[in-house]
Protein backbone atom coordinates (compact mmCIF):
# COMPACT_ATOMS: atom_id res chain seq x y z
CA UNK A 1 0.00 0.00 0.00
CA UNK A 2 1.85 3.07 -1.14
CA UNK A 3 0.71 6.86 -0.22
CA UNK A 4 -0.95 7.24 -3.52
CA UNK A 5 -3.50 4.73 -2.42
CA UNK A 6 -6.69 5.95 -0.95
CA UNK A 7 -8.10 3.32 1.62
CA UNK A 8 -12.01 2.35 -0.20
CA UNK A 9 -14.42 2.21 2.69
CA UNK A 10 -17.08 -0.79 2.78
CA UNK A 11 -20.77 -0.22 2.09
CA UNK A 12 -22.74 0.77 5.42
CA UNK A 13 -25.64 0.40 4.41
CA UNK A 14 -25.49 -3.16 3.00
CA UNK A 15 -26.66 -4.93 5.56
CA UNK A 16 -29.62 -3.17 8.07
CA UNK A 17 -28.87 -3.12 11.75
CA UNK A 18 -29.96 -5.65 14.07
CA UNK A 19 -30.31 -6.27 17.63
CA UNK A 20 -28.38 -8.95 19.10
CA UNK A 21 -30.69 -11.23 19.41
CA UNK A 22 -31.46 -10.82 15.88
CA UNK A 23 -28.26 -12.54 14.68
CA UNK A 24 -29.14 -15.46 16.86
CA UNK A 25 -31.20 -16.60 13.95
CA UNK A 26 -28.78 -17.63 12.80
CA UNK A 27 -26.81 -20.70 14.82
CA UNK A 28 -23.52 -20.79 14.78
CA UNK A 29 -23.55 -24.04 12.52
CA UNK A 30 -25.21 -22.44 10.10
CA UNK A 31 -23.52 -19.70 10.39
CA UNK A 32 -20.10 -21.36 9.48
CA UNK A 33 -21.42 -22.49 6.23
CA UNK A 34 -23.26 -19.23 5.33
CA UNK A 35 -22.35 -17.99 2.00
CA UNK A 36 -21.66 -14.08 2.13
CA UNK A 37 -22.39 -11.41 -1.30
CA UNK A 38 -18.95 -10.04 -2.00
CA UNK A 39 -17.76 -6.70 -1.03
CA UNK A 40 -19.57 -3.94 -3.23
CA UNK A 41 -15.51 -2.58 -3.30
CA UNK A 42 -12.87 -3.83 -4.27
CA UNK A 43 -9.64 -3.10 -5.43
CA UNK A 44 -9.17 -4.16 -8.99
CA UNK A 45 -5.93 -6.20 -8.34
CA UNK A 46 -7.90 -8.18 -5.99
CA UNK A 47 -8.40 -11.76 -6.58
CA UNK A 48 -12.13 -13.24 -6.57
CA UNK A 49 -13.30 -16.34 -4.29
CA UNK A 50 -14.65 -19.40 -5.74
CA UNK A 51 -18.07 -19.20 -5.74
CA UNK A 52 -19.80 -21.62 -3.14
CA UNK A 53 -22.13 -22.94 -5.50
CA UNK A 54 -19.65 -24.30 -8.16
CA UNK A 55 -19.04 -27.08 -5.52
CA UNK A 56 -22.37 -28.09 -3.71
CA UNK A 57 -20.56 -31.48 -2.45
CA UNK A 58 -17.29 -29.33 -0.92
CA UNK A 59 -17.04 -29.54 2.85
CA UNK A 60 -16.81 -26.68 5.52
CA UNK A 61 -12.74 -27.53 5.25
CA UNK A 62 -12.57 -27.24 1.63
CA UNK A 63 -14.79 -24.11 1.16
CA UNK A 64 -12.76 -22.20 3.72
CA UNK A 65 -9.66 -23.56 1.89
CA UNK A 66 -11.05 -22.39 -1.49
CA UNK A 67 -12.26 -19.06 -0.40
CA UNK A 68 -8.46 -18.46 0.80
CA UNK A 69 -6.35 -19.77 -1.74
CA UNK A 70 -6.86 -17.44 -4.45
CA UNK A 71 -5.46 -14.28 -2.08
CA UNK A 72 -2.50 -16.31 -0.33
CA UNK A 73 0.14 -14.29 0.10
CA UNK A 74 3.40 -15.73 2.33
CA UNK A 75 6.67 -14.16 3.06
CA UNK A 76 8.92 -15.49 -0.18
CA UNK A 77 6.33 -13.27 -2.20
CA UNK A 78 6.15 -10.69 -0.32
CA UNK A 79 8.76 -7.51 -0.64
CA UNK A 80 9.59 -5.81 2.51
CA UNK A 81 8.27 -2.16 3.23
CA UNK A 82 9.89 0.64 4.85
CA UNK A 83 7.15 2.07 7.36
CA UNK A 84 7.46 5.23 5.27
CA UNK A 85 5.96 4.21 2.63
CA UNK A 86 2.44 3.46 3.69
CA UNK A 87 0.05 6.11 4.17
CA UNK A 88 0.27 6.26 7.91
CA UNK A 89 -0.65 9.61 9.77
CA UNK A 90 2.61 11.34 10.73
CA UNK A 91 1.71 10.78 14.24
CA UNK A 92 2.05 7.56 13.69
CA UNK A 93 5.40 7.15 11.98
CA UNK A 94 6.95 9.73 14.41
CA UNK A 95 5.71 6.56 17.54
CA UNK A 96 7.64 4.07 15.12
CA UNK A 97 10.46 6.14 14.64
CA UNK A 98 10.74 6.77 18.90
CA UNK A 99 10.59 2.82 18.57
CA UNK A 100 13.30 2.69 15.94
CA UNK A 101 11.59 0.65 13.69
CA UNK A 102 12.29 1.39 9.92
CA UNK A 103 11.27 -1.69 8.27
CA UNK A 104 8.60 -4.15 8.23
CA UNK A 105 8.49 -7.72 8.98
CA UNK A 106 7.37 -10.20 6.92
CA UNK A 107 4.14 -10.62 7.57
CA UNK A 108 3.52 -5.94 8.62
CA UNK A 109 5.08 -6.06 4.68
CA UNK A 110 2.12 -8.83 3.82
CA UNK A 111 -0.66 -7.23 5.93
CA UNK A 112 -0.62 -3.65 5.50
CA UNK A 113 -1.05 -2.90 2.33
CA UNK A 114 -4.16 -4.95 2.33
CA UNK A 115 -5.67 -3.81 6.08
CA UNK A 116 -5.02 -0.27 5.53
CA UNK A 117 -7.42 -0.70 2.15
CA UNK A 118 -9.97 -1.94 4.51
CA UNK A 119 -9.86 -5.49 3.31
CA UNK A 120 -10.42 -8.56 5.95
CA UNK A 121 -7.35 -10.44 6.79
CA UNK A 122 -6.25 -13.64 7.67
CA UNK A 123 -3.03 -14.25 8.56
CA UNK A 124 -1.16 -17.40 9.41
CA UNK A 125 1.78 -16.73 11.72
CA UNK A 126 3.62 -17.46 15.45
CA UNK A 127 4.25 -15.27 18.13
CA UNK A 128 6.60 -12.73 17.89
CA UNK A 129 6.36 -12.08 14.00
CA UNK A 130 5.31 -8.31 14.45
CA UNK A 131 1.46 -9.22 13.99
CA UNK A 132 0.60 -7.04 16.82
CA UNK A 133 1.82 -3.91 15.27
CA UNK A 134 0.47 -4.34 12.17
CA UNK A 135 -3.60 -5.03 13.35
CA UNK A 136 -2.81 -1.77 15.73
CA UNK A 137 -0.88 -0.01 12.87
CA UNK A 138 -4.25 -0.40 10.93
CA UNK A 139 -6.60 0.33 13.45
CA UNK A 140 -4.73 3.68 14.74
CA UNK A 141 -4.82 4.96 11.13
CA UNK A 142 -8.11 4.43 10.61
CA UNK A 143 -8.83 6.35 13.76
CA UNK A 144 -7.15 8.62 12.79
CA UNK A 145 -8.57 9.17 9.11
CA UNK A 146 -11.92 9.04 10.32
CA UNK A 147 -12.48 10.72 13.41
CA UNK A 148 -15.22 10.77 15.57
CA UNK A 149 -17.67 13.62 14.82
CA UNK A 150 -18.99 13.97 17.84
CA UNK A 151 -18.22 12.79 21.51
CA UNK A 152 -17.91 8.77 21.94
CA UNK A 153 -20.18 7.47 24.26
CA UNK A 154 -18.21 5.61 27.11
CA UNK A 155 -18.65 2.03 26.94
CA UNK A 156 -18.53 2.03 23.12
CA UNK A 157 -15.67 1.51 21.49
CA UNK A 158 -14.80 1.43 17.55
CA UNK A 159 -12.31 -1.22 17.57
CA UNK A 160 -11.94 -4.39 19.47
CA UNK A 161 -9.55 -6.99 19.84
CA UNK A 162 -9.82 -9.98 21.46
CA UNK A 163 -6.75 -12.14 23.29
CA UNK A 164 -7.04 -15.57 24.60
CA UNK A 165 -5.14 -14.73 27.78
CA UNK A 166 -4.23 -12.06 30.26
CA UNK A 167 -0.81 -11.36 29.74
CA UNK A 168 -1.30 -11.19 25.73
CA UNK A 169 -4.11 -8.79 26.19
CA UNK A 170 -2.10 -6.62 28.60
CA UNK A 171 1.18 -6.74 26.22
CA UNK A 172 -0.82 -5.54 23.11
CA UNK A 173 -2.42 -2.80 25.51
CA UNK A 174 1.31 -1.71 26.43
CA UNK A 175 1.82 -2.01 22.46
CA UNK A 176 -0.95 0.19 21.60
CA UNK A 177 0.06 3.18 24.44
CA UNK A 178 3.51 2.88 22.22
CA UNK A 179 2.44 3.25 19.07
CA UNK A 180 -0.48 5.97 19.80
CA UNK A 181 1.29 7.90 22.29
CA UNK A 182 1.02 11.19 19.92
CA UNK A 183 -2.28 10.42 19.77
CA UNK A 184 -6.07 11.48 21.19
CA UNK A 185 -7.11 7.48 21.67
CA UNK A 186 -8.75 6.04 23.95
CA UNK A 187 -7.47 2.65 24.90
CA UNK A 188 -8.86 0.67 27.57
CA UNK A 189 -8.42 -3.49 28.38
CA UNK A 190 -10.51 -5.83 30.26
CA UNK A 191 -9.03 -8.86 31.59
CA UNK A 192 -9.88 -11.60 33.96
CA UNK A 193 -8.51 -12.17 37.13
CA UNK A 194 -7.87 -8.04 37.53
CA UNK A 195 -9.30 -5.68 40.15
CA UNK A 196 -13.13 -5.79 38.63
CA UNK A 197 -14.25 -2.26 40.33
CA UNK A 198 -11.08 -0.60 38.80
CA UNK A 199 -11.72 -1.75 35.07
CA UNK A 200 -16.12 -1.12 35.73
CA UNK A 201 -14.62 2.98 36.63
CA UNK A 202 -12.88 2.80 33.54
CA UNK A 203 -14.69 1.40 31.52
CA UNK A 204 -17.68 4.00 32.53
CA UNK A 205 -15.62 6.69 33.65
CA UNK A 206 -12.93 7.55 30.42
CA UNK A 207 -13.61 7.53 26.57
CA UNK A 208 -13.02 4.44 24.75
CA UNK A 209 -11.94 4.11 21.36
CA UNK A 210 -10.05 0.84 20.84
CA UNK A 211 -10.92 -2.00 23.29
CA UNK A 212 -8.66 -4.97 24.21
CA UNK A 213 -9.86 -7.76 26.01
CA UNK A 214 -9.73 -11.18 27.32
CA UNK A 215 -13.27 -13.22 26.14
CA UNK A 216 -14.90 -14.02 29.70
CA UNK A 217 -14.64 -10.76 31.42
CA UNK A 218 -15.55 -8.80 28.22
CA UNK A 219 -18.95 -11.10 28.41
CA UNK A 220 -19.44 -9.50 31.87
CA UNK A 221 -18.96 -6.38 30.67
CA UNK A 222 -22.04 -7.06 28.02
CA UNK A 223 -23.97 -8.36 30.19
CA UNK A 224 -24.03 -5.82 32.84
CA UNK A 225 -24.58 -3.44 30.44
CA UNK A 226 -21.52 -1.79 30.92
CA UNK A 227 -19.83 -2.01 27.31
CA UNK A 228 -21.81 -2.45 23.62
CA UNK A 229 -20.13 -3.45 20.99
CA UNK A 230 -22.74 -1.89 18.28
CA UNK A 231 -20.67 0.62 16.43
CA UNK A 232 -17.71 -1.61 16.31
CA UNK A 233 -16.26 -1.08 13.28
CA UNK A 234 -13.22 -3.03 13.59
CA UNK A 235 -12.24 -6.42 15.08
CA UNK A 236 -9.28 -7.92 15.00
CA UNK A 237 -9.14 -12.16 16.62
CA UNK A 238 -5.88 -12.55 17.97
CA UNK A 239 -4.34 -16.52 18.20
CA UNK A 240 -7.61 -18.03 16.96
CA UNK A 241 -6.26 -21.75 17.66
CA UNK A 242 -5.34 -20.86 21.38
CA UNK A 243 -8.98 -19.76 21.72
CA UNK A 244 -10.53 -23.36 20.39
CA UNK A 245 -7.48 -25.19 22.68
CA UNK A 246 -8.61 -23.06 25.89
CA UNK A 247 -12.37 -23.55 24.85
CA UNK A 248 -13.42 -19.97 24.40
CA UNK A 249 -14.84 -19.65 21.23
CA UNK A 250 -18.46 -20.00 22.11
CA UNK A 251 -17.98 -17.02 24.35
CA UNK A 252 -16.28 -15.46 21.38
CA UNK A 253 -19.19 -16.13 19.03
CA UNK A 254 -21.50 -14.82 21.46
CA UNK A 255 -19.16 -11.32 21.20
CA UNK A 256 -19.05 -11.78 17.60
CA UNK A 257 -22.68 -11.71 16.90
CA UNK A 258 -22.69 -8.67 19.40
CA UNK A 259 -20.84 -6.70 16.75
CA UNK A 260 -22.31 -5.54 13.09
CA UNK A 261 -22.43 -7.87 10.69
CA UNK A 262 -18.99 -8.24 8.78
CA UNK A 263 -19.97 -6.48 5.75
CA UNK A 264 -20.28 -3.20 8.47
CA UNK A 265 -17.00 -4.15 9.83
CA UNK A 266 -13.14 -5.28 8.86
CA UNK A 267 -12.13 -8.28 10.06
CA UNK A 268 -8.59 -9.06 10.72
CA UNK A 269 -7.85 -12.60 11.98
CA UNK A 270 -4.66 -14.45 13.40
CA UNK A 271 -3.77 -17.85 14.49
CA UNK A 272 -0.75 -19.46 14.35
CA UNK A 273 -2.31 -22.44 12.49
CA UNK A 274 -5.15 -23.12 10.31
CA UNK A 275 -6.83 -26.71 10.47
CA UNK A 276 -10.17 -27.43 9.53
CA UNK A 277 -11.68 -25.95 12.71
CA UNK A 278 -9.86 -22.58 12.61
CA UNK A 279 -10.92 -22.53 8.60
CA UNK A 280 -14.27 -22.47 9.67
CA UNK A 281 -14.20 -19.36 11.98
CA UNK A 282 -12.37 -17.84 9.80
CA UNK A 283 -14.73 -17.55 7.02
CA UNK A 284 -17.61 -17.20 9.55
CA UNK A 285 -16.57 -14.18 10.48
CA UNK A 286 -14.69 -12.75 7.97
CA UNK A 287 -15.61 -11.56 3.93
CA UNK A 288 -13.26 -12.48 1.49
CA UNK A 289 -9.92 -12.14 3.29
CA UNK A 290 -6.61 -11.58 2.19
CA UNK A 291 -4.80 -14.80 3.48
CA UNK A 292 -1.40 -14.01 4.20
CA UNK A 293 0.74 -17.38 5.36
CA UNK A 294 4.24 -16.76 7.25
CA UNK A 295 6.16 -20.36 7.30
CA UNK A 296 6.62 -20.96 11.03
CA UNK A 297 9.91 -22.44 10.43
CA UNK A 298 11.47 -19.16 9.21
CA UNK A 299 10.91 -18.24 12.79
CA UNK A 300 12.11 -20.83 14.32
CA UNK A 301 15.47 -21.54 12.48
CA UNK A 302 16.54 -18.01 11.22
CA UNK A 303 17.83 -16.19 14.30
CA UNK A 304 17.68 -19.26 17.01
CA UNK A 305 20.32 -21.45 17.18
CA UNK A 306 18.86 -24.65 18.37
CA UNK A 307 20.29 -27.20 20.68
CA UNK A 308 18.57 -30.24 21.98
CA UNK A 309 20.64 -32.28 25.36
CA UNK A 310 20.04 -35.76 25.76
CA UNK A 311 20.02 -36.37 30.03
CA UNK A 312 18.25 -38.62 32.12
CA UNK A 313 14.72 -37.59 33.50
CA UNK A 314 16.58 -37.51 37.27
CA UNK A 315 19.59 -35.46 36.51
CA UNK A 316 17.28 -32.58 34.41
CA UNK A 317 16.94 -30.17 37.53
CA UNK A 318 20.49 -30.67 38.04
CA UNK A 319 21.94 -29.71 34.87
CA UNK A 320 19.73 -26.72 34.73
CA UNK A 321 21.01 -25.59 37.47
CA UNK A 322 24.32 -26.34 36.56
CA UNK A 323 23.89 -24.86 33.68
CA UNK A 324 22.50 -21.61 34.66
CA UNK A 325 25.44 -21.00 37.32
CA UNK A 326 28.14 -21.41 35.03
CA UNK A 327 26.97 -19.73 31.64
CA UNK A 328 24.85 -17.45 33.71
CA UNK A 329 22.57 -16.46 30.55
CA UNK A 330 21.71 -12.73 31.20
CA UNK A 331 18.05 -13.55 30.43
CA UNK A 332 16.38 -17.03 29.83
CA UNK A 333 12.76 -18.32 30.31
CA UNK A 334 12.32 -21.64 31.08
CA UNK A 335 9.35 -23.67 30.24
CA UNK A 336 7.77 -27.05 31.62
CA UNK A 337 4.87 -28.43 30.60
CA UNK A 338 2.81 -28.51 33.97
CA UNK A 339 1.80 -26.10 36.24
CA UNK A 340 2.97 -28.52 39.09
CA UNK A 341 6.53 -28.67 37.35
CA UNK A 342 6.87 -24.94 36.96
CA UNK A 343 6.44 -24.20 40.86
CA UNK A 344 8.83 -27.36 42.29
CA UNK A 345 11.67 -25.94 39.47
CA UNK A 346 11.16 -22.80 40.80
CA UNK A 347 11.47 -24.11 44.41
CA UNK A 348 14.32 -26.00 43.08
CA UNK A 349 16.01 -23.07 41.55
CA UNK A 350 15.90 -20.81 44.23
CA UNK A 351 17.35 -23.56 46.85
CA UNK A 352 20.41 -23.59 44.66
CA UNK A 353 20.56 -19.64 45.45
CA UNK A 354 19.52 -18.56 41.22
CA UNK A 355 16.89 -16.23 41.27
CA UNK A 356 13.79 -17.10 39.05
CA UNK A 357 10.35 -16.92 39.56
CA UNK A 358 7.13 -18.96 38.12
CA UNK A 359 4.61 -18.02 35.67
CA UNK A 360 1.42 -20.24 35.66
CA UNK A 361 -2.29 -19.90 35.36
CA UNK A 362 -2.68 -20.89 38.75
CA UNK A 363 -0.38 -17.54 40.43
CA UNK A 364 -2.47 -14.93 41.31
CA UNK A 365 -3.03 -12.47 38.49
CA UNK A 366 -1.43 -9.88 40.65
CA UNK A 367 1.72 -11.64 41.50
CA UNK A 368 2.17 -12.56 37.09
CA UNK A 369 1.69 -9.00 35.80
CA UNK A 370 4.28 -8.06 39.00
CA UNK A 371 6.74 -11.23 37.70
CA UNK A 372 6.72 -10.36 34.18
CA UNK A 373 7.41 -6.12 35.39
CA UNK A 374 10.56 -7.58 36.42
CA UNK A 375 11.42 -9.75 33.95
CA UNK A 376 11.03 -7.41 31.84
CA UNK A 377 12.90 -4.84 33.68
CA UNK A 378 15.93 -7.18 34.59
CA UNK A 379 15.04 -7.73 38.02
CA UNK A 380 14.78 -11.29 37.45
CA UNK A 381 17.07 -13.04 35.26
CA UNK A 382 14.82 -16.17 35.05
CA UNK A 383 11.04 -16.80 34.83
CA UNK A 384 9.64 -20.90 34.81
CA UNK A 385 6.50 -20.54 32.41
CA UNK A 386 4.04 -22.85 31.10
CA UNK A 387 3.38 -22.57 27.61
CA UNK A 388 -0.43 -20.31 28.18
CA UNK A 389 1.48 -17.84 31.10
CA UNK A 390 4.55 -18.23 27.78
CA UNK A 391 2.08 -16.38 25.39
CA UNK A 392 1.98 -13.44 27.12
CA UNK A 393 5.70 -12.80 26.90
CA UNK A 394 6.62 -10.53 24.93
CA UNK A 395 10.40 -9.44 26.31
CA UNK A 396 12.88 -7.95 24.81
CA UNK A 397 16.78 -9.14 24.91
CA UNK A 398 15.75 -13.01 26.18
CA UNK A 399 18.36 -14.71 25.34
CA UNK A 400 17.98 -18.01 26.12
CA UNK A 401 14.92 -20.39 25.75
CA UNK A 402 15.17 -23.24 27.59
CA UNK A 403 12.99 -26.37 26.93
CA UNK A 404 12.65 -28.36 29.92
CA UNK A 405 9.93 -30.43 29.42
CA UNK A 406 9.90 -30.92 25.19
CA UNK A 407 6.48 -30.02 24.41
CA UNK A 408 4.38 -32.80 23.10
CA UNK A 409 2.39 -30.21 20.47
CA UNK A 410 5.33 -29.16 17.79
CA UNK A 411 3.63 -25.52 17.74
CA UNK A 412 4.32 -24.81 20.96
CA UNK A 413 8.03 -25.77 20.40
CA UNK A 414 7.86 -22.83 17.74
CA UNK A 415 5.99 -20.49 19.94
CA UNK A 416 8.32 -21.51 23.05
CA UNK A 417 11.88 -20.63 20.96
CA UNK A 418 10.41 -17.70 19.10
CA UNK A 419 10.19 -15.50 22.95
CA UNK A 420 14.05 -15.24 21.74
CA UNK A 421 15.70 -14.51 18.46
CA UNK A 422 13.08 -11.20 18.20
CA UNK A 423 13.88 -8.30 16.07
CA UNK A 424 16.93 -9.35 13.83
CA UNK A 425 18.41 -10.42 17.20
CA UNK A 426 20.28 -13.46 17.86
CA UNK A 427 19.23 -16.45 20.24
CA UNK A 428 19.62 -19.65 21.86
CA UNK A 429 16.99 -22.66 22.63
CA UNK A 430 18.40 -25.73 24.44
CA UNK A 431 16.37 -28.45 24.85
CA UNK A 432 16.29 -31.46 27.53
CA UNK A 433 15.53 -34.59 26.11
CA UNK A 434 14.89 -37.05 28.64
CA UNK A 435 13.73 -40.61 27.74
CA UNK A 436 10.25 -39.20 28.00
CA UNK A 437 10.74 -36.14 25.80
CA UNK A 438 12.08 -38.09 23.34
CA UNK A 439 8.50 -39.27 22.21
CA UNK A 440 7.98 -36.07 21.13
CA UNK A 441 10.70 -35.14 18.83
CA UNK A 442 9.74 -37.11 15.73
CA UNK A 443 6.84 -34.40 15.92
CA UNK A 444 9.27 -31.56 15.75
CA UNK A 445 11.50 -32.75 13.55
CA UNK A 446 8.89 -33.11 11.09
CA UNK A 447 7.11 -29.64 11.71
CA UNK A 448 10.35 -28.00 11.19
CA UNK A 449 11.29 -30.30 8.07
CA UNK A 450 14.60 -31.98 8.90
CA UNK A 451 15.89 -34.00 11.33
CA UNK A 452 17.44 -32.81 14.67
CA UNK A 453 21.06 -33.61 16.47
CA UNK A 454 20.71 -34.31 19.71
CA UNK A 455 24.13 -34.32 21.98
CA UNK A 456 25.50 -35.13 25.07
CA UNK A 457 25.49 -31.78 27.11
CA UNK A 458 29.35 -30.14 28.28
CA UNK A 459 31.35 -32.64 30.88
CA UNK A 460 31.67 -30.27 33.43
CA UNK A 461 27.62 -29.59 33.41
CA UNK A 462 26.55 -33.40 33.20
CA UNK A 463 29.37 -34.84 35.79
CA UNK A 464 29.40 -31.47 38.25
Amino acid sequence: MREDCNPPRRDQQAVSEKQPEDKQTETPEEATVATEDVKATKAPEASEAPDATEAPEATEATEATEATEATEATAKDTPIYAFAEFALPKPLLDAVSDLEFTHCTPIQSAVLPASLADYDVTGQAQTGTGKTAAFLLTILTRLWEDPDTEPRATGSPRALVLAPTRELALQIESDAQDLAKYMDVGIQCVVGGMDFQKQLDRVTGETMHLLIATPGRLIDFINRRKIRLREVDMLVIDEADRMLDMGFIPDVRKIVYQTPHKRQRQTLFFSATFNDDVMRLARSWTLEPEHVVIAPETVATETVTQHFWLISTDKKAHLLAEFLSQAKPPRALIFANRRDATHRLQSYLTKQNIRCESLAGDVPQRKRLSTLNRFKEGDIPYVVATDVAGRGIHVDGVTHVINFDLPEDPEDYVHRIGRTGRAGAEGISISFISEDDAFNLPAIEEYLGHKVVCTQPDQDLSSS
